[in-house]
């Protein structure tokens, strides 16, 4: 038996494949687009084993994906695959739109189309998670109740709207069709294998650098930060135990302002990488002019999955940021390799 996961070169699906193979022995089909923040080095470790087929190639080519699917006799799919920088999406949301609904569906069709012709007990045990964001809800004001899975969707930002548009076709396969889908939406991840134009390892490359720490508007925003481990261990129970067409929130209980977070992972570098001019690395923060429809708060209630399913977060913010710090410390040349000069332009473009 094999899964096919879609985006898995990425942040979370790179995490996840490595974390699959080690856990589970089973193999992997692992197709990407290796768009700027795919990276085949986060799956280094998987070269030459006959438990990882890499393929390069979209999600919306039908003929692609049912080829993968028939061929590799695959049991399961698992969609990380999405354009996900909520800034890149203001500055040029086509391509938002054109991989994660578009795409979504001609995935979705190449799917419907293997499920169909699949039979007996094969058949009732094939599943389609899809990989979604809490952002799909919208924005919360500081004292309303957290995100469950009944919250009304209110996307506020080119890619949110994109992912609450592929959410809603998943969920009409299942009513129309009958495919045995899964839906997942998470808080923001963060942990080791990120590429450096979200907040934490922005931060953490930029202190190194000796650039600025930019920091939206206040800094107030709050976010539910999740470590990529614990994600993956969620979304493995929510495939293996979950019925066919429910959802889940997964939240790392941990809601903290953006602010709050570049101090710490300011604090963690002064202790283990300590400037030899004897400054402290949040003399580098500065506060630049705050996104467009910036949603103030996010949080998520994770109840449903911690009642149906058993599964909790288990890694403090406290340790997660801490091992992420190290493994940013530790893998400088993984670092150099991703931020080539078109990261560098964006970065001076976005944040000036």
């Amino acid at each position: 038996m094999t899964i096919l996961i879609t985006g898995g070169a990425g942040f979370i699906g790179a995490n996840f494949v490595l974390e699959w193979v080690k856990a589970t022995g089973e193999p992997v089909v692992n197709l990407d687009a290796l768009t700027y923040a795919g990276n085949r080095a986060s799956l280094q470790s998987l070269e030459g084993s006959n438990l990882h087929h890499f393929v390069h190639g979209e999600i919306g080519d039908a003929a692609l994906v049912g080829e993968l699917l028939a061929t590799h006799k695959v049991r399961a799919v698992i969609n990380f695959a999405a354009e996900s920088h909520v800034d890149r999406s203001i500055k040029g949301p086509t391509r938002f739109f054109e991989t994660n609904v578009m795409g979504t569906l001609g995935l979705l069709e190449a799917v419907r189309a293997y499920w169909g012709g699949l039979g007996g007990a094969v058949k009732d045990a094939f599943r389609f998670l899809h990989v979604s964001t809490d952002e799909v809800y919208g924005t919360l004001a500081p004292d309303e109740p957290a995100f469950s899975e009944t919250t009304p969707y209110r996307p506020n930002s080119p890619y949110a709207a994109s992912k609450a548009s592929s959410d809603h076709i998943v969920r009409s396969y299942h009513e129309t069709y009958g495919l045995p889908v899964l839906l997942t939406n998470c808080s923001n991840n963060y942990g080791p294998l990120q590429f450096p134009e979200k907040l934490i390892p922005l931060v953490i490359h930029n202190a190194l650098a000796g650039k600025d720490l930019p920091i939206y508007g206040d800094g107030l925003q709050v976010r539910d930060w999740l470590y990529v481990g614990d994600h993956c261990t969620a979304i493995r129970q929510v495939l293996e135990t979950a019925a066919p067409g429910a959802s889940y929130n997964i939240g790392g209980d941990n809601q903290m302002t953006n602010l709050a977070v570049v101090r710490h992972i300011c604090a963690l570098l002064d202790a283990r990488r300590p400037k030899a001019d004897g400054s402290r690395y949040a003399d580098q923060m500065k506060h630049v002019t705050d996104r467009p429809g910036h949603d103030r708060r996010y949080a998520i209630d994770a109840r449903k999955i911690a009642h149906d399913l058993g599964w909790q977060p288990s890694v403090r913010f406290e340790d997660g940021i801490r091992q992420t710090v190290d493994w940013y410390l530790a893998n400088a040349g993984w670092v150099e390799n991703v931020t080539s000069g078109a990261y560098r332009d964006w970065v001076a473009r976005q944040y000036t």
